[in-house]
């Protein structure tokens, strides 16, 4: 006798044995779902050591750069260097409000490009800055805009979906309820 497997979609026997047969598509191997399940997981936690461990290499390094780096130095292109900084935060917010109001799923990931860039602006704005009506201005955009954009950019990136169709008037619920 055969019975319904309730989450699978499969038919198996009443005993538990027996051959798989899927209700919609191929049929599967037994585990074959699990072991791809189980390299995925293999593989984003190799990613994951990886990543800590270059993290780990960077702290002495951080030590080096600290004690043996010049006070002050003259940048060669320095023009082209805070251009293609603006210019990449205009792309990301230009892209990041297209994508929310279109209420496109991928605008967190737009939004979390474009608050890391405007944090990292303000940063290099404020400790680049020489002291008097230099360093006033770069805080003043920093506190007043780099920053407030980039938290409004973060609360995009980390809210939840639902809300973005909600706010466009559509329904989050799949069948126009709720």
């Amino acid at each position: 006798m055969r019975q319904l497997a309730e989450h699978t979609g499969d038919f198996t026997t009443a005993s538990g044995e027996g051959e798989r047969v899927r209700l919609h598509g191929r049929a599967r191997p037994e585990g074959a779902e699990r072991e791809h399940t189980e390299a995925g997981s293999r593989l984003v936690g190799r990613a994951g050591r990886l990543l800590v461990g270059c993290g780990l290499v960077l702290l002495p390094w951080l030590y080096v750069l600290a004690t043996g780096l010049p006070d002050a130095v003259t940048a060669a292109h320095w023009p082209v260097t805070w251009v293609g900084v603006d210019s990449l935060e205009a792309v990301a917010l230009i892209a990041t409000g297209v994508l929310a109001a279109r209420g496109d799923r991928r605008h967190p990931v737009a939004a979390a490009v474009a608050g890391t860039l405007l944090v990292v602006d303000a940063w290099f704005d404020i400790t680049t800055a020489a002291a008097g009506s230099d360093l006033v201005t770069a805080a003043a955009m920093a506190f007043c805009a780099e920053l407030p954009l980039a938290c409004l950019c973060g609360w995009l990136a980390l809210r939840p979906q639902g809300r973005v169709e909600a706010f466009r008037g559509v329904s989050a619920h799949p069948r126009g309820r709720g």
